[in-house]
């Protein structure tokens, strides 16, 4: 759908394929003939003809030893796997200086444990409508799914956002120098 060769566009004060409409001074060290706004003939590196082609693709990204933590393009860090942080979970909960964040391998049980506990209350609010008239029952199975949903979501959200808290502290962590 786009042009290959798109018709030159005017860039600030100059129009497109012509001289600058309103005159600015040179630069001290740029011959008087020269472009305005160019550096000094010694620093302008050759640059190939217009069209004879792009600029070279970026290098690939580099690859991580296999089972390292990596971020995905995205620079997001991985997720960590339970199984292999079961023995690093009390070693981050009795940490007292802090350097082992336990969030991230909380989370997971924590969701599901609210899940559950949603359902549970769902299930329980739909027994007692029930037991109470069939128009409070109904109401409860009906509304309840509604109101299940927007909770999690909200559970869910907090949680990730919690989660992100320490994904961005792990990495800065990890950028700085170490003092």
């Amino acid at each position: 759908m786009s042009d290959q060769n798109p018709p030159e566009q005017p860039s600030f004060n100059r129009p497109a394929g012509g001289d600058p409409t309103t005159p600015i001074p040179s630069s001290p060290g740029v011959p008087q003939g020269a472009p305005q706004g160019s550096p000094p003939p010694s620093s302008v590196p050759p640059s190939p003809a217009p069209g004879a082609g792009s600029t070279p693709p970026p290098p690939p990204p580099p690859v991580s030893p296999v089972g390292a933590p990596s971020g995905g393009p995205s620079g997001m860090s991985s997720i960590p796997d339970p199984a292999k942080e079961g023995a690093g979970f009390f070693t981050a909960l009795f940490d007292f200086s802090f350097t082992n964040f336990v969030t991230p391998i909380l989370v997971r049980f924590v969701y599901l444990l609210a899940t559950v506990a949603l359902v549970a209350t769902w299930l329980i609010f739909v027994f007692a409508g029930f037991a109470n008239s069939a128009g409070a029952g109904l109401g409860a199975l009906i509304l309840g799914p509604i109101f299940v949903v927007i909770y999690l979501a909200v559970i869910r959200m907090t949680l990730e956002f919690y989660l992100s808290v320490v994904r961005m502290s792990e990495d800065i962590h990890k950028r700085l120098p170490q003092a």
